[in-house]
Protein backbone atom coordinates (compact mmCIF):
# COMPACT_ATOMS: atom_id res chain seq x y z
CA UNK A 1 0.00 0.00 0.00
CA UNK A 2 2.77 2.98 0.88
CA UNK A 3 4.91 1.48 -2.38
CA UNK A 4 1.31 2.25 -4.61
CA UNK A 5 1.10 5.46 -2.94
CA UNK A 6 4.67 6.11 -3.43
CA UNK A 7 4.51 5.32 -6.81
CA UNK A 8 1.13 6.88 -7.62
CA UNK A 9 3.20 10.42 -5.82
CA UNK A 10 6.13 9.71 -8.26
CA UNK A 11 3.51 9.93 -11.13
CA UNK A 12 1.72 12.85 -9.95
CA UNK A 13 5.47 14.51 -9.02
CA UNK A 14 6.87 13.94 -12.68
CA UNK A 15 3.22 14.58 -14.71
CA UNK A 16 3.85 18.01 -12.61
CA UNK A 17 7.49 18.29 -13.62
CA UNK A 18 6.83 17.64 -17.45
CA UNK A 19 3.86 20.30 -17.85
CA UNK A 20 6.29 22.80 -15.87
CA UNK A 21 9.00 21.55 -18.83
CA UNK A 22 6.43 21.93 -21.56
CA UNK A 23 4.94 25.43 -20.28
CA UNK A 24 8.92 26.19 -19.88
CA UNK A 25 9.06 24.95 -23.82
CA UNK A 26 6.75 27.71 -25.05
CA UNK A 27 7.97 30.43 -22.95
CA UNK A 28 9.57 33.39 -24.51
CA UNK A 29 11.10 35.84 -22.06
CA UNK A 30 12.10 39.32 -23.24
CA UNK A 31 14.06 42.19 -21.57
CA UNK A 32 12.83 45.53 -22.93
CA UNK A 33 14.35 48.89 -22.98
CA UNK A 34 11.81 51.51 -21.41
CA UNK A 35 11.69 54.53 -23.79
CA UNK A 36 8.64 56.34 -22.49
CA UNK A 37 5.61 55.63 -20.51
CA UNK A 38 3.86 54.05 -23.58
CA UNK A 39 6.58 51.47 -23.66
CA UNK A 40 4.64 49.00 -21.55
CA UNK A 41 1.34 48.99 -22.45
CA UNK A 42 2.61 48.52 -25.90
CA UNK A 43 4.61 45.44 -25.10
CA UNK A 44 1.06 43.99 -23.27
CA UNK A 45 -1.08 44.33 -26.15
CA UNK A 46 1.36 42.40 -28.42
CA UNK A 47 1.63 39.76 -25.88
CA UNK A 48 -1.97 39.47 -25.79
CA UNK A 49 -2.15 39.69 -29.47
CA UNK A 50 0.88 37.37 -30.21
CA UNK A 51 -0.59 34.08 -27.71
CA UNK A 52 -4.13 34.81 -29.28
CA UNK A 53 -2.26 33.91 -32.44
CA UNK A 54 -0.17 31.43 -31.32
CA UNK A 55 -1.58 29.41 -28.97
CA UNK A 56 1.22 27.22 -26.61
CA UNK A 57 3.62 30.38 -26.65
CA UNK A 58 3.64 32.45 -24.07
CA UNK A 59 5.59 35.66 -23.42
CA UNK A 60 7.15 37.06 -20.60
CA UNK A 61 8.07 40.72 -21.31
CA UNK A 62 10.08 42.80 -18.66
CA UNK A 63 10.33 46.50 -19.05
CA UNK A 64 13.98 47.93 -17.71
CA UNK A 65 15.13 51.50 -17.36
CA UNK A 66 17.82 52.27 -20.14
CA UNK A 67 20.14 53.61 -16.84
CA UNK A 68 20.16 50.10 -15.86
CA UNK A 69 19.70 48.03 -18.61
CA UNK A 70 23.38 47.36 -19.54
CA UNK A 71 23.89 46.10 -16.28
CA UNK A 72 21.21 44.15 -15.80
CA UNK A 73 22.05 42.31 -18.90
CA UNK A 74 25.58 41.90 -17.86
CA UNK A 75 24.57 40.36 -14.19
CA UNK A 76 22.05 38.03 -15.94
CA UNK A 77 24.15 36.80 -18.64
CA UNK A 78 26.96 36.04 -16.08
CA UNK A 79 24.87 34.16 -13.85
CA UNK A 80 23.27 32.38 -16.68
CA UNK A 81 19.47 33.90 -16.10
CA UNK A 82 19.16 36.05 -19.43
CA UNK A 83 15.83 36.40 -20.98
CA UNK A 84 15.57 34.89 -25.03
CA UNK A 85 15.28 37.93 -26.43
CA UNK A 86 16.09 41.64 -25.62
CA UNK A 87 16.67 45.16 -26.21
CA UNK A 88 20.27 46.61 -26.38
CA UNK A 89 22.07 49.74 -27.94
CA UNK A 90 23.17 48.22 -31.20
CA UNK A 91 26.89 49.62 -29.59
CA UNK A 92 27.02 46.85 -27.38
CA UNK A 93 26.60 44.20 -29.96
CA UNK A 94 30.25 44.13 -30.73
CA UNK A 95 30.74 43.03 -27.18
CA UNK A 96 27.87 40.27 -26.69
CA UNK A 97 29.27 38.83 -30.35
CA UNK A 98 33.06 38.58 -29.11
CA UNK A 99 31.58 36.93 -25.67
CA UNK A 100 29.66 34.40 -28.26
CA UNK A 101 26.49 35.72 -26.16
CA UNK A 102 24.51 36.59 -29.30
CA UNK A 103 22.55 34.21 -31.53
CA UNK A 104 23.36 34.74 -35.53
CA UNK A 105 19.88 35.04 -36.99
CA UNK A 106 20.75 34.22 -40.68
CA UNK A 107 19.35 31.04 -40.08
CA UNK A 108 15.74 32.12 -39.83
CA UNK A 109 15.69 35.27 -41.81
CA UNK A 110 14.13 34.36 -45.33
CA UNK A 111 14.86 36.99 -48.41
CA UNK A 112 11.26 38.38 -48.03
CA UNK A 113 12.19 39.12 -44.32
CA UNK A 114 15.40 40.90 -45.16
CA UNK A 115 13.79 42.74 -47.68
CA UNK A 116 11.27 44.41 -45.05
CA UNK A 117 14.79 46.50 -43.81
CA UNK A 118 15.69 49.96 -45.06
CA UNK A 119 19.26 48.92 -45.31
CA UNK A 120 20.60 51.73 -43.52
CA UNK A 121 19.43 50.56 -40.09
CA UNK A 122 19.84 46.97 -40.69
CA UNK A 123 23.48 46.98 -41.31
CA UNK A 124 24.84 48.16 -38.10
CA UNK A 125 23.85 44.72 -36.64
CA UNK A 126 25.99 42.92 -39.27
CA UNK A 127 28.86 41.64 -38.56
CA UNK A 128 31.76 39.37 -40.13
CA UNK A 129 28.45 38.74 -42.77
CA UNK A 130 26.54 37.47 -39.86
CA UNK A 131 23.12 39.07 -38.87
CA UNK A 132 22.90 39.40 -34.70
CA UNK A 133 20.12 41.67 -34.17
CA UNK A 134 16.99 43.61 -36.04
CA UNK A 135 16.50 47.80 -35.27
CA UNK A 136 13.89 47.92 -32.86
CA UNK A 137 14.17 51.34 -32.56
CA UNK A 138 15.56 54.25 -35.08
CA UNK A 139 16.39 57.45 -34.87
CA UNK A 140 18.78 60.52 -35.51
CA UNK A 141 18.70 64.05 -34.31
CA UNK A 142 18.57 67.25 -35.21
CA UNK A 143 18.00 70.89 -33.49
CA UNK A 144 14.81 71.98 -31.89
CA UNK A 145 13.69 75.75 -31.73
CA UNK A 146 10.81 78.00 -30.28
CA UNK A 147 9.34 80.00 -32.57
CA UNK A 148 7.92 82.32 -30.19
CA UNK A 149 10.79 83.13 -28.69
CA UNK A 150 12.58 83.32 -32.14
CA UNK A 151 10.02 86.07 -32.43
CA UNK A 152 10.39 88.34 -29.38
CA UNK A 153 14.07 88.24 -30.25
CA UNK A 154 14.12 89.19 -33.86
CA UNK A 155 15.29 86.25 -34.98
CA UNK A 156 13.64 84.66 -38.61
CA UNK A 157 15.33 81.71 -39.32
CA UNK A 158 16.95 78.89 -37.37
CA UNK A 159 20.68 79.24 -37.29
CA UNK A 160 23.03 77.90 -40.25
CA UNK A 161 25.89 77.97 -38.48
CA UNK A 162 27.39 77.24 -34.78
CA UNK A 163 28.04 81.03 -34.83
CA UNK A 164 24.57 82.38 -35.87
CA UNK A 165 23.62 80.18 -33.12
CA UNK A 166 26.06 81.96 -30.28
CA UNK A 167 24.09 85.12 -32.05
CA UNK A 168 20.64 84.13 -31.83
CA UNK A 169 21.37 82.82 -27.92
CA UNK A 170 22.69 85.93 -26.73
CA UNK A 171 19.54 87.72 -28.31
CA UNK A 172 17.38 85.19 -26.56
CA UNK A 173 19.20 85.73 -23.88
CA UNK A 174 18.72 89.26 -23.63
CA UNK A 175 15.57 88.80 -23.60
CA UNK A 176 15.53 88.48 -19.73
CA UNK A 177 12.50 86.46 -19.25
CA UNK A 178 14.04 83.62 -17.24
CA UNK A 179 14.95 82.16 -20.90
CA UNK A 180 18.31 80.66 -22.39
CA UNK A 181 18.87 80.49 -25.76
CA UNK A 182 20.73 77.27 -26.03
CA UNK A 183 19.88 74.15 -23.72
CA UNK A 184 23.08 71.80 -23.56
CA UNK A 185 23.03 68.33 -21.36
CA UNK A 186 25.81 67.36 -19.40
CA UNK A 187 24.57 64.57 -17.47
CA UNK A 188 24.13 60.45 -18.32
CA UNK A 189 23.03 59.22 -21.64
CA UNK A 190 25.14 61.02 -24.55
CA UNK A 191 26.22 63.84 -23.17
CA UNK A 192 29.23 62.65 -24.69
CA UNK A 193 27.01 62.61 -28.25
CA UNK A 194 26.45 66.20 -27.63
CA UNK A 195 29.97 67.39 -28.19
CA UNK A 196 29.94 65.24 -31.19
CA UNK A 197 27.75 67.47 -33.01
CA UNK A 198 29.95 70.65 -32.63
CA UNK A 199 32.96 68.23 -33.08
CA UNK A 200 31.52 67.18 -36.60
CA UNK A 201 30.81 70.64 -37.60
CA UNK A 202 34.97 71.35 -36.97
CA UNK A 203 35.49 67.80 -39.86
CA UNK A 204 36.41 66.05 -37.31
CA UNK A 205 35.53 61.96 -36.85
CA UNK A 206 35.50 60.35 -33.36
CA UNK A 207 37.99 58.23 -34.25
CA UNK A 208 41.07 59.10 -36.88
CA UNK A 209 41.37 57.02 -40.00
CA UNK A 210 44.43 55.12 -37.80
CA UNK A 211 41.66 53.89 -35.40
CA UNK A 212 43.03 56.22 -32.75
CA UNK A 213 40.90 58.54 -30.47
CA UNK A 214 39.81 61.68 -32.25
CA UNK A 215 39.41 63.49 -29.11
CA UNK A 216 43.24 65.15 -29.55
CA UNK A 217 42.62 66.80 -32.58
CA UNK A 218 42.44 70.71 -33.24
CA UNK A 219 38.90 70.30 -33.93
CA UNK A 220 37.81 68.61 -31.02
CA UNK A 221 39.39 71.06 -29.57
CA UNK A 222 37.79 74.16 -30.69
CA UNK A 223 34.50 72.37 -30.25
CA UNK A 224 35.07 72.19 -26.70
CA UNK A 225 35.70 75.49 -26.73
CA UNK A 226 33.06 76.68 -28.12
CA UNK A 227 30.22 74.94 -25.44
CA UNK A 228 32.42 76.04 -22.65
CA UNK A 229 32.55 80.11 -24.16
CA UNK A 230 28.69 79.20 -24.19
CA UNK A 231 28.60 78.49 -20.72
CA UNK A 232 30.56 80.70 -19.43
CA UNK A 233 28.43 83.57 -21.71
CA UNK A 234 25.72 82.52 -20.12
CA UNK A 235 24.23 81.15 -23.19
CA UNK A 236 23.09 77.61 -21.95
CA UNK A 237 21.24 76.86 -18.97
CA UNK A 238 23.06 77.16 -15.39
CA UNK A 239 24.11 73.78 -14.00
CA UNK A 240 24.46 72.17 -17.14
CA UNK A 241 26.38 68.52 -15.81
CA UNK A 242 23.20 68.58 -13.27
CA UNK A 243 21.03 68.32 -16.69
CA UNK A 244 20.08 65.35 -18.32
CA UNK A 245 18.51 64.90 -21.85
CA UNK A 246 15.18 64.51 -20.09
CA UNK A 247 15.71 67.97 -17.83
CA UNK A 248 16.97 69.51 -21.11
CA UNK A 249 14.30 68.47 -22.78
CA UNK A 250 11.41 69.20 -20.12
CA UNK A 251 13.26 72.85 -19.99
CA UNK A 252 12.45 73.47 -23.92
CA UNK A 253 8.76 71.97 -23.30
CA UNK A 254 8.04 74.94 -20.83
CA UNK A 255 9.37 77.68 -23.42
CA UNK A 256 12.39 78.24 -21.05
CA UNK A 257 14.70 76.95 -23.73
CA UNK A 258 15.49 78.92 -27.33
CA UNK A 259 17.00 76.18 -29.10
CA UNK A 260 18.40 72.42 -28.45
CA UNK A 261 19.54 69.28 -30.07
CA UNK A 262 17.33 65.73 -29.71
CA UNK A 263 15.64 62.89 -31.18
CA UNK A 264 12.14 62.87 -32.78
CA UNK A 265 10.36 61.84 -29.87
CA UNK A 266 10.55 64.79 -28.29
CA UNK A 267 7.89 65.73 -31.09
CA UNK A 268 5.61 63.38 -29.53
CA UNK A 269 5.92 64.42 -25.80
CA UNK A 270 4.89 68.41 -27.03
CA UNK A 271 1.96 66.85 -28.68
CA UNK A 272 1.21 64.92 -25.23
CA UNK A 273 2.24 67.61 -22.89
CA UNK A 274 3.01 71.13 -24.62
CA UNK A 275 0.48 71.02 -27.67
CA UNK A 276 0.68 74.98 -27.41
CA UNK A 277 4.47 75.38 -27.73
CA UNK A 278 5.15 76.57 -31.01
CA UNK A 279 8.24 74.67 -32.64
CA UNK A 280 10.15 74.05 -35.72
CA UNK A 281 12.54 71.37 -36.28
CA UNK A 282 15.53 72.28 -38.14
CA UNK A 283 19.16 71.17 -39.02
CA UNK A 284 22.06 70.97 -36.65
CA UNK A 285 24.55 73.61 -37.49
CA UNK A 286 27.29 73.55 -39.35
CA UNK A 287 30.85 74.60 -38.76
CA UNK A 288 33.55 77.25 -40.80
CA UNK A 289 33.72 74.56 -43.51
CA UNK A 290 30.24 73.58 -43.85
CA UNK A 291 30.88 70.92 -41.99
CA UNK A 292 28.22 68.82 -39.97
CA UNK A 293 27.05 65.93 -38.25
CA UNK A 294 23.88 64.25 -36.84
CA UNK A 295 24.01 61.41 -34.65
CA UNK A 296 22.15 58.06 -36.46
CA UNK A 297 21.04 55.84 -33.77
CA UNK A 298 19.80 51.98 -33.99
CA UNK A 299 18.86 49.96 -30.95
CA UNK A 300 18.85 45.95 -31.95
CA UNK A 301 16.87 42.97 -30.41
CA UNK A 302 19.02 40.03 -30.38
CA UNK A 303 18.23 36.43 -29.91
CA UNK A 304 20.73 34.68 -26.83
CA UNK A 305 22.97 31.99 -27.84
CA UNK A 306 21.60 29.84 -24.39
CA UNK A 307 18.21 30.52 -25.26
CA UNK A 308 15.77 26.78 -25.05
CA UNK A 309 12.89 28.28 -26.98
CA UNK A 310 15.12 29.88 -30.24
CA UNK A 311 12.05 28.81 -32.77
CA UNK A 312 8.95 30.61 -29.99
CA UNK A 313 11.49 33.29 -29.63
CA UNK A 314 11.53 33.82 -33.85
CA UNK A 315 8.14 33.67 -34.08
CA UNK A 316 7.95 36.43 -31.98
CA UNK A 317 10.55 38.08 -33.73
CA UNK A 318 8.53 37.87 -37.00
CA UNK A 319 5.51 39.23 -35.38
CA UNK A 320 7.27 42.12 -34.05
CA UNK A 321 8.60 43.29 -37.45
CA UNK A 322 5.46 43.22 -39.48
CA UNK A 323 4.55 46.76 -40.91
CA UNK A 324 1.61 46.58 -38.60
CA UNK A 325 3.18 46.24 -35.60
CA UNK A 326 6.30 48.33 -36.63
CA UNK A 327 4.01 50.94 -37.30
CA UNK A 328 2.28 50.67 -33.62
CA UNK A 329 5.69 51.05 -31.75
CA UNK A 330 7.49 53.38 -34.33
CA UNK A 331 4.56 56.50 -34.20
CA UNK A 332 4.16 55.62 -30.49
CA UNK A 333 7.32 56.23 -29.58
CA UNK A 334 8.22 58.96 -32.06
CA UNK A 335 11.03 57.02 -33.98
CA UNK A 336 11.87 56.76 -37.42
CA UNK A 337 10.90 53.63 -39.16
CA UNK A 338 13.21 50.70 -39.87
CA UNK A 339 10.54 49.46 -41.94
CA UNK A 340 10.20 50.09 -46.32
CA UNK A 341 6.35 49.82 -46.33
CA UNK A 342 6.22 51.68 -43.52
CA UNK A 343 8.38 54.47 -44.04
CA UNK A 344 5.52 55.11 -47.48
CA UNK A 345 2.58 55.53 -45.13
CA UNK A 346 0.76 58.96 -44.53
CA UNK A 347 2.09 59.47 -41.24
CA UNK A 348 5.81 60.07 -42.37
CA UNK A 349 5.58 61.54 -45.62
CA UNK A 350 3.41 64.24 -44.77
CA UNK A 351 5.22 64.50 -41.27
CA UNK A 352 7.65 67.58 -41.50
CA UNK A 353 9.15 67.32 -38.18
CA UNK A 354 9.96 63.51 -39.59
CA UNK A 355 11.22 65.03 -42.70
CA UNK A 356 13.60 66.92 -41.04
CA UNK A 357 15.02 64.53 -39.42
CA UNK A 358 14.97 62.11 -42.96
CA UNK A 359 16.91 64.90 -44.19
CA UNK A 360 19.72 64.67 -42.03
CA UNK A 361 20.01 60.73 -42.23
CA UNK A 362 22.92 61.28 -44.82
CA UNK A 363 24.74 63.10 -42.59
CA UNK A 364 24.84 60.46 -40.12
CA UNK A 365 27.71 59.07 -38.24
CA UNK A 366 27.19 56.15 -35.93
CA UNK A 367 28.60 54.74 -32.96
CA UNK A 368 31.79 53.13 -34.22
CA UNK A 369 31.65 49.31 -33.87
CA UNK A 370 34.78 48.73 -31.66
CA UNK A 371 35.24 46.73 -28.40
CA UNK A 372 35.19 48.50 -25.25
CA UNK A 373 32.95 51.30 -26.87
CA UNK A 374 30.70 52.75 -23.87
CA UNK A 375 34.11 52.69 -22.04
CA UNK A 376 35.44 55.51 -24.68
CA UNK A 377 32.14 56.94 -24.30
CA UNK A 378 31.94 57.22 -20.79
CA UNK A 379 35.66 58.86 -20.42
CA UNK A 380 34.34 61.38 -23.55
CA UNK A 381 31.25 62.22 -21.00
CA UNK A 382 33.30 62.90 -18.03
CA UNK A 383 36.01 64.75 -19.98
CA UNK A 384 33.43 67.51 -21.29
CA UNK A 385 31.79 67.41 -17.42
CA UNK A 386 35.39 68.95 -16.23
CA UNK A 387 35.52 70.95 -18.70
CA UNK A 388 31.90 72.59 -18.65
CA UNK A 389 32.39 73.38 -14.39
CA UNK A 390 35.84 75.19 -15.78
CA UNK A 391 38.61 72.80 -16.70
CA UNK A 392 40.71 73.90 -18.84
CA UNK A 393 39.57 72.27 -22.70
CA UNK A 394 42.89 71.47 -23.51
CA UNK A 395 44.62 69.57 -20.91
CA UNK A 396 41.18 67.46 -20.46
CA UNK A 397 41.10 66.60 -24.12
CA UNK A 398 44.76 65.21 -23.81
CA UNK A 399 44.46 63.60 -20.94
CA UNK A 400 40.83 62.12 -22.47
CA UNK A 401 42.75 60.79 -25.81
CA UNK A 402 44.94 58.98 -23.69
CA UNK A 403 42.79 57.08 -21.96
CA UNK A 404 40.20 56.42 -24.68
CA UNK A 405 43.63 55.31 -26.88
CA UNK A 406 44.70 52.99 -23.91
CA UNK A 407 40.65 51.21 -24.06
CA UNK A 408 41.07 51.31 -28.12
CA UNK A 409 44.46 49.57 -28.20
CA UNK A 410 43.69 46.23 -25.68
Amino acid sequence: MKLEKWTVGLMAGMSLLALAAQADAGEVRVTVAEYSAKTGPYFEAVKKEFEAANPGITVKFEVVPWDVLLQKLTTDITAGTNADLSIIGTRWLIDFVQQDVAEPLDGYIKPDFKDRFIDTFLSPSIMEGKTYGLPIAASARAMYYNKELFEKAGIANPPATWTELQEDARKIKALGTGTFGFGLQGKEIETDVYYYYAMWSQGTEILNKDGTSGLGTPGALEAAKLYKSMIDEGLTEPGVTSNNREDVQNLFKQGKVGMMITAPFLSNQIKDEAPNLKYGVAAIPAGPTGARGTYGVTDSIIMFKNSKNKDEAWKLLDFLFTTEQRAKFTQGEGFLPVNKEEAKMDYYVNNADLAAFTALLPDARFAPVIPGWEEVAQITSDAMQKIYLGGDPEAGLKEAAAKANAVIKK
